[in-house]
């Protein structure tokens, strides 16, 4: 009674800041729910921005240690170092708005990848901050273990923050272009030692007798997180990236959630929490989406398999003429889009609407066939086209799109290529192999927009380009995209 009686007590300084992280947690959690849609999911942005402004506000003005003074005596005080804390959140408030300025729509999922790994930095920093005094005071006290809910927290933070960071900035490069795949067997071993490894080294620190200023052993494990990172990370590649930027969101928010744990902050909890979770559930729905376990995604096994696809030496291909493309566009009932990264390099999402609205206009029944993994990164066609003012109505997930590709006149593939590759379903040595597609080969007739014959992300051969029901247009999507509504038009 006399805790509720200090809770709803606004004259405490304590309550305040209780009650103002609660707020922060329903704004986390109004903003993530206004993210699951286009139309409100700027508003999402800014409610969860709001939470986090408030909490972080909060925590500055009202936020209360008690400290034992060398007398014995206790003595309250606040938060020290206040304006180092405002001009460091200056700088971070600039540069993350000057980078959301200024970074292209492609590199969103590079951009996404740095932020995720600052997060996983953020919680392992504080682990190796923490872990020193948990130990001193520990030591101190004459304990023989350090096995309590602070430990745990502290090494899980350290672990999942620390493998989070390092497998986001090795994304990033990857996504950038900036590392090549290092694709081997032999790392599926590797990765997997490295992972039993981690989670006995957490038991045995738990379980080691704290000795004061003796850190070397969680240096050495923090070392391990971070190679393990890079190692599990290095073999993935091609249409598997999309997966492992969803896993390491959802690290960087368990990451958090741990940091929140140790202290005390609800605010910090709810939303690692909210993160973690929210990236878990859509890594295991991609997951089922691509066909595979969430073990390989762990142990980087993504990829690793097969040969390369099937040669596509000594084949032929057919191309089609704007005219033509115009021609059996304008006289069709249903057309599928299924866009890809390509569409997003050449910034042709406009182009796309126009054409999109163009044929509407003559009565063709226009969707898009969204890949859960088109892209880089989970839902950025849904963004690229969001930009465009697509309605969101005429998104069409995998799925459905595919009971009605019998039905559909044509489909064009806009810079898409491993996502309608048929080697996903035909050929076993494939890396490939397993994940579901966009099944193209099903409608009437199929149109490809090119630059050139060069493979994609995956660098495997795509054979839906030599089936004699495609035929390809060649060009850059923008300018191609741009000559094909012009051809409609005069029609």
């Amino acid at each position: 009674m006399e805790t509720i009686t200090k809770i709803i007590d606004f004259s405490s300084e304590i309550s305040i800041l209780e009650i103002s992280y609660l707020l922060a947690s329903v704004l986390f959690i109004l903003g993530l729910k206004k993210l699951s849609h286009p139309a409100t999911a700027r508003s999402g942005n800014l409610w969860a921005a709001a939470g986090m402004g408030a909490a972080i506000l909060f925590t500055i003005l009202f936020h209360k240690t008690e400290v034992t003074l060398p007398d014995g005596t206790t003595e309250i005080k606040g938060i020290g170092n206040v304006l180092w804390i405002v001009i460091a959140l200056a700088i971070g408030s600039f540069i993350g708005w000057y980078a959301s300025i200024k970074v292209k729509m492609t590199a969103m999922p590079q951009m996404v990848s740095i932020f995720n790994g600052m997060g996983g930095a953020c919680a392992a920093l504080i682990s190796l901050m923490e872990f020193p005094k948990m130990q001193n005071v520990l030591a101190n006290e004459g304990a023989i273990h350090m096995l309590n809910g602070e430990g745990i927290a502290i090494l899980l933070g350290l672990m999942i923050g620390g493998v989070s960071f390092a497998g986001s900035m090795i994304a990033f490069g990857k996504l950038d272009g900036r590392i090549g795949d290092i694709k081997h067997p032999i790392l599926r071993i590797v990765n997997l030692s490295f992972l039993v490894l981690l989670l006995v080294a957490l038991v045995v620190i738990l379980f080691m007798k704290p000795v004061a200023d003796n850190n070397w052993p969680i240096y050495l494990f923090a070392l391990a997180a971070l190679i393990y990172g890079v190692t599990f990370v290095m073999p993935i590649g091609g249409a598997d990236m999309p997966v492992v930027i969803s896993l390491l969101n959802s690290f960087t928010g368990v990451a958090a959630a741990m940091g929140g744990f140790l202290y005390g902050n609800q605010a910090m909890l709810t939303g690692g929490i909210l993160v973690g979770s929210s990236g878990t559930i859509l890594t295991i729905l991609m997951c089922k989406a691509m066909n595979r376990s969430l073990l390989n995604v762990i142990i980087g096994a993504f990829g690793v398999a097969g040969a390369g696809g099937t040669e596509a030496e000594d084949k032929t291909v057919k191309e089609i003429s704007l005219s033509d493309a115009a021609v059996l566009l304008s006289y069709s009932q249903k057309v599928f889009i299924v866009p890809g990264y390509g569409l997003a390099v050449a910034q042709a999402q406009h182009l796309c609407h126009e054409l999109d609205n163009l044929l509407a206009s003559k009565g063709v029944e226009v969707k898009y066939a969204i890949h859960p993994v088109a892209g880089r990164m989970p839902g950025h066609m849904n963004v690229l086209l969001a930009e465009a003012d697509v309605p969101y109505e005429k998104l069409v997930e995998m799925e459905d799109a595919n009971n009605e590709m019998t039905n559909t006149d044509v489909v064009i593939v806009i810079g898409a290529n491993d996502v309608v590759n048929p080697a996903a379903e035909d050929d076993p040595s494939s890396p490939i192999y397993g994940m579901p597609i966009i099944k193209a080969l099903d409608a009437k007739n199929i149109i490809v927009m090119k630059r050139s014959m060069a493979a994609g992300y995956a660098a495997i051969p795509n054979n839906l380009f030599y089936h004699p029901k495609n035929r390809m247009l060649f060009g850059d999507a923008k300018a191609t995209l741009q000559k094909l509504v012009a051809e409609i038009k005069s029609l």
